[in-house]
């Protein structure tokens, strides 16, 4: 009996790479790239809100957002997405991974447009609705992690599970470019039409329109999102969830049968899916501990600026200049470490890759850091941009992906949703941590030198010589990973044991 209510799931780990597949990497990705875009697209417009609303007219120097301002606007969306990757990792395990899906779609699409509302004109109106809207956005990002993760796992045939699930996770480097490439659109549009001059005393080097460009780039978030919604509803549940956790073999055969366009054999009997009581172990229990250990931990990877100082632009220019910056370091390093990533995950395996990648990092981070003084002459600045770029290619070929990519494949169906979750949100606290902390940690020890409203640090070179030794620590928690390359999800799970 057991055994042939796992034939649909066979089914799909020997099927053919078809136009199914193709279908959910879009549908998948789609959600990622909007989630890419709405979360880094804020880096490219705070120094432009900082000169609209906190510009004071007694200074010669642009105005800039104070630094709890700062740290809010910057880190308030991670909030939410850590707290979206919790609920909606465990509402997926709860109601399904398609239902789940519309709603935080939904969310997306209302609070990019509604971030660049705001109630008012003054510094604290707008903040304050900014701020709101993108901790909502960031929880509906935030449950896009689990669910998109576990559908294309669910979805895929063990032998290309891999790179199906990366290239998904890849979209995330195309949303990146695409906020570069927006923010440049916009901005040279603006640029061409106020004939403006650097930064004066007067504060005409930032007209009332700029107002304009920092909603309009944010906002642009909901257009891919909106555009992937009906796709999204048309997909049918995964067969692992309706025949493991719903336990409607009659149902998972329907749905599989249409996608995968084969007859399957049909069982309509579910009762005795998991006839093992050791297989209906909770989260917390003690089975779970000693099949699975913690749920997989996502080490996160992070500043360079070389960018003129603001005194030398009008803001308008400044957004170009700062979209231009992080476009090039995607285009050059982030983006071709995913698709490294999609290419190579299913022959070197997962472990190899992210031990490589923390490996990597860590040796690209210390050669930045120890020698700090000398990468900030004007004259090795380009060997600086090289050596940063290198940290994040590898990050993405390493760690960034492979975080994502494990928890979705070794945990239960009946618990994966929730486990992926649980392991992005702990990468993502330490996003929080970057976004709210490097600003301080980075400030130097002098405070004589700090940025305008920022207490003394520990300076750059310290904060990266940290991280340095953040990634050598992941390193070593990489040789706690199991290797998925190859296996069954049932398999990797403990789930087959019902055919024994």
């Amino acid at each position: 009996m057991a055994e042939q209510q796992l034939g649909v799931l066979k089914a799909l780990d020997v099927a053919k790479t078809q136009l199914y597949h193709f279908t959910a990497i879009v549908i998948a990705g789609m959600g990622f790239f909007t989630d890419a875009y709405d979360l880094f697209c804020v880096s490219l417009v705070t120094k432009l809100l900082g000169r609209l609303y906190y510009f004071n007219p007694l200074s010669e120097k642009p105005g800039s957002l104070p630094p709890h301002v700062a740290a809010a606007v910057n880190g308030v969306a991670l909030c939410g997405t850590l707290a979206g990757q919790l609920f909606f990792g465990w509402l997926g395990d709860k109601l399904g991974r398609k239902k789940v899906y519309g709603i935080t779609l939904i969310m997306m699409i209302v609070c990019s447009v509604a971030s660049g509302l705001s109630f008012g004109n003054k510094a604290k109106g707008v903040m304050t609705t900014l701020c709101f809207f993108r901790f909502w956005l960031g929880f509906g990002i935030g449950g896009d992690y689990p669910l998109s993760a576990t559908i294309m796992s669910e979805y895929a045939n063990k032998k290309t599970r891999g790179a199906f699930i990366a290239a998904v996770f890849a979209m995330q480097g195309v949303g990146i470019l695409a906020g570069g490439f927006v923010a440049l659109a916009v901005s040279s549009i603006f640029d061409k039409s106020f004939q403006l001059r650097p930064m004066q005393s007067t504060g005409l080097s930032t007209p009332p329109q700029a107002d304009y460009i920092w909603r309009i780039i944010v906002m642009f978030g909901a257009l891919p999102a909106a555009l992937t919604y009906y796709w999204r509803m048309k997909m049918p549940e995964t067969a692992r969830y309706t025949a493991l956790v719903a336990k409607n073999i009659k149902q998972a055969t329907q749905d599989m049968s249409k996608v995968l366009q084969v007859e399957l054999e049909m069982e309509e009997r579910a009762e005795d899916i998991v006839k093992d009581p050791r297989l209906n172990y909770g989260l917390f229990s003690k089975e779970f501990a000693k099949r699975h250990g913690l749920p997989s931990l996502d080490v996160p990877p992070h500043a360079i600026g070389w960018i003129p100082k603001a005194a030398t632009m009008n803001g308008i220019h400044e957004v170009f200049m700062i979209a231009r910056a992080q476009t090039l370091i995607a285009l050059c390093s982030t983006v071709p470490g995913y698709w490294f990533t999609v290419a190579f995950i299913d022959i070197m395996g997962r472990f190899a890759i992210q031990l490589m990648g923390f490996f990597m990092m860590t040796v690209f981070m210390f050669a930045i850091a120890f020698p700090y003084n000398h990468w900030i002459k004007p004259d090795n600045r380009i060997g600086f941009v090289v050596m940063y770029s290198l940290t994040f290619f590898f990050a993405n070929f390493g760690p960034n992906a492979t975080t994502f990519i494990v928890p979705a494949e070794i945990f239960p169906a009946r618990l994966r949703s929730t486990c992926h979750g649980i392991s992005a949100a702990t990468g993502k606290a330490g996003a929080i941590v970057g976004a709210f902390g490097f600003l301080y940690a980075a400030q130097p020890q002098d405070k004589t030198k700090t940025d305008a409203g920022y207490p003394p640090g520990i300076g750059v070179k310290n904060s990266l010589i940290m991280l340095g030794v953040i990634n050598f620590v992941g390193m070593l928690f990489t040789f706690l990973v199991p290797e998925p390359k190859g296996k069954s999800l049932e398999e990797l799970s403990g789930e087959a044991e019902v055919e024994k």
